[in-house]
């Protein structure tokens, strides 16, 4: 399904010249063309889900305060102990899913999408248990010097193509559906990314309003800034866009949380199609314990996604990694999919592989 002019769900194709529009772009052009046959699919595909929570639904404390019940208790007196009491064995410090507190040892590999909505990516197919499995054995063929780290990124803001009842052309994912992925997560030992994609809503807001569940060790965000609208524009007509500042804030903010729960490092993925999705890319700072990764997106040939890569990192900011972004349907439209051998071929090698 994409959405029409009208904003309301048609099931009439997306043409080929509007493929072609974002193919042509190659992540360098600094037009804004209207998004793919896979972006125009989320816009509408939201509207009809039943897993979604109202665009008007309480978000979290937004003055940064924790979640209920995750702030610090003050010992009270009676709690002391006494000098002849043993000393209390050291709880220890919070880990990644499969070890250690920093990324550099892993390859993240993993697969986007959201539950019912077959157009967003994979995990929003067939069996969760079964697809989580599949990223795992799909983790080790990207592995090469390091180890695999499967990702489940889960979209927890979507954009819609109409402003609902608070204006924000966007829908969250329920808590429930979030919780899921958590577990499928914690039992698999992988992590679970929360894609937010704001329409007009703040970025820093929704980001907020998923506290809750980025106090966990195994829970980072991603972003999807070409669905990040400004005032008067409408997801699906253009690509959105974000600033290295907005980026900035959003890690210093990731970096508080990290702070003060002593979590291990947290990844916060930045997914970027064009050149023109993010501006000012020089004001973007690495914050303590978040690790920034920008993911080329972009559809195509291998050539075609090889020449993308080029113009994305090219003078890639201090202390920011990279990822890179394969779709198992567009990208084999007339070509085919790159082989693990192409994808690691890259340079600088991509610390995130993700699927959709």
């Amino acid at each position: 399904m994409v959405h029409s002019t009208s904003g309301k769900p048609t099931t009439d194709g997306v043409s080929a010249g509007q493929d072609a529009l974002r193919h042509r772009d190659g992540g360098g052009g600094s037009g804004t063309p209207p998004p793919t046959r896979r972006g125009m699919l989320s816009v509408a595909a939201a509207a009809g889900l039943g897993l979604l929570a109202g665009c008007g639904e309480e978000s979290a404390d937004s003055s940064g305060a924790g979640p209920r019940g995750s702030t610090k208790a003050e010992r009270s007196p009676s709690a002391t102990p006494s000098k002849h009491s043993p000393s209390p064995t050291p709880k220890p410090r919070p880990e990644l899913p499969r070890g250690g507190r920093e990324l550099s040892r892993y390859r993240l590999v993993g697969y986007c999408g959201l539950p019912g909505a077959a157009a967003l990516g994979r995990l929003g197919v067939g069996d969760l248990e079964d697809q989580v499995r599949q990223i795992e054995k799909t983790a080790r063929a990207y592995a090469a010097d390091r180890e695999p780290q499967p990702v489940l990124e889960l979209l927890a803001t979507v954009a819609n193509s109409s402003a609902g009842p608070d204006g924000t052309y966007r829908s969250r994912t329920s808590s429930d559906t979030i919780r899921r992925f958590h577990d499928a997560a914690k039992r698999h030992r992988a992590l679970l990314l929360l894609n937010i994609q704001p329409g007009r809503a703040s970025v820093l807001g929704e980001v907020k309003a998923l506290r809750e569940w980025l106090v966990h060790p195994d829970v980072g965000i991603a972003l999807d800034p070409e669905w990040e609208m400004g005032p008067g524009e409408v997801p699906g007509n253009s690509y959105g866009h974000t600033s290295g500042k907005e980026l900035t804030d959003v890690a210093r903010y990731l970096s508080g949380i990290v702070d003060e729960h002593d979590l291990p490092q947290k990844p916060l993925v930045f997914h970027q199609v064009a050149v023109s999705v993010v501006s000012d890319q020089s004001a973007l700072r690495p914050q303590p314990g978040v690790v920034l990764i920008k993911s080329a997106d972009g559809i195509g040939s291998p050539g075609m996604k090889r020449d993308t890569w080029r113009q994305l990192v090219r003078n890639q900011p201090e202390g920011v990694r990279t990822g890179f972004k394969l779709f198992y349907e567009e990208d084999t439209e007339g070509s085919r999919l790159m082989t693990p051998e192409e994808v690691l071929a890259l340079r600088p090698r991509p610390d995130y592989v993700m699927f959709e």
